[in-house]
């Protein structure tokens, strides 16, 4: 019975770090095929390069923690992004055109949560609904062109406490919404409507001000995920946050947050998430994979972590309740 006990314990301790295990054993795989991935100056690139995804998929973990799903997120960095660089070729200041983009990202995000808390509509159809439209909006404020804002934004090399600037944005980040989802009541809240919608009502939880609340940082991190991305590519095209919204769900899902709600943390998880699409991406560069074969991979890696979350959960459920068995029988 002991050994048992123990045996359920140690594969409990694995399903809840598959995400660190597997990052461990994929980075030595890339760098055992490519001896120029196991270097300092890649490494730092990874981070980099992951930052304003990492953004939105801390903003994606709120949402998937609720029960819910954003599938807009790339169509409101596109809006931000054509609102935001449209200021700044107009000679409007940098302050006031990244100010007015974080708000219309909110305002994005609070639409979504509108429409799904006060109408009702299943999420997903709402941001599905929102993704086709906000695409067509930005493309009618932008006019379809491409718009450059190398010399309007150029921090994206700039460094802060010795990291570069995308960098320390993404683990502040990080770290407020650590704060936020562990040790606050509002945190606690959004687990456990997660976990069971209707027991949360019956609890006296409001529901809906979860759920705006959730998708509204979600709206906001895509616009602050906007103003990386534009200073590290230095260019707005009609392309702009197209297929983000797929790469922030992998990354928060393959962190360990359920699409069944009420399972996640930003950290570790999300962020070890986020480097792990981020590594495999660049990896595959280094490896130098058929630029069409790398498109067929990031879909496989999504349906993987879909695949582990369902798995995950299940296991971790039934392992559970031997383990209560186990410690009410002994």
């Amino acid at each position: 019975m002991i050994a048992n006990h123990s045996r359920q314990r140690f594969v409990l301790s694995i399903l809840k770090n598959s995400t660190t295990i597997l990052f461990v054993v994929i980075f030595i795989a890339f760098s055992l095929l490519d001896k120029r991935f196991f270097t300092w100056a890649n490494f730092e690139n990874i981070i980099a390069s992951s930052a304003f995804v990492g953004i939105l998929a801390v903003g994606m973990t709120f949402v998937l923690l609720t029960g819910g799903i954003d599938l807009s997120v790339g169509a409101n960095m596109y809006v931000t992004g054509g609102i935001l660089a449209i200021m700044l070729e107009q000679g409007l200041p940098l302050w006031l055109s990244i100010l007015t983009g974080l708000v219309c990202g909110t305002l994005f995000g609070l639409f979504n949560a509108l429409l799904i808390s006060k109408a009702k509509i299943i999420p997903f159809m709402v941001t599905l609904g929102t993704l086709t439209a906000g695409r067509g909006l930005a493309l009618l404020i932008t006019q379809s062109r491409a718009i450059n804002v190398t010399k309007e934004m150029p921090f994206a090399a700039a460094k802060w406490l010795g990291l570069p600037l995308p960098v320390t944005v993404f683990l502040a980040v990080v770290l407020v919404s650590y704060i936020v989802l562990n040790f606050t009541g509002l945190g606690r809240q959004i687990y456990a409507m997660g976990n069971d919608p209707e027991a949360a009502k019956k609890a006296g939880l409001n529901v809906t001000r979860l759920t705006i609340f959730a998708y509204v940082v979600c709206g906001f991190c895509a616009a602050l995920a906007t103003v990386i991305a534009l200073s590290q590519q230095g260019r707005l095209s009609a392309s702009f946050g197209e297929g983000v919204e797929f790469r922030a769900i992998a990354a928060a899902v393959l962190g360990g947050t359920s699409l069944f709600g009420g399972v996640g943390a930003v950290f570790p998880g999300t962020l070890i998430g986020t480097m792990l699409v981020q590594m495999i991406s660049n990896g595959m560069v280094y490896l130098q994979v058929d630029l069409y074969l790398q498109d067929m991979i990031s879909p496989l890696v999504i349906f993987f972590a879909v695949f582990v979350d369902a798995q995950r959960t299940g296991l971790l459920k039934r392992l559970e309740r031997r383990n209560i068995r186990v410690e009410k029988g002994t």
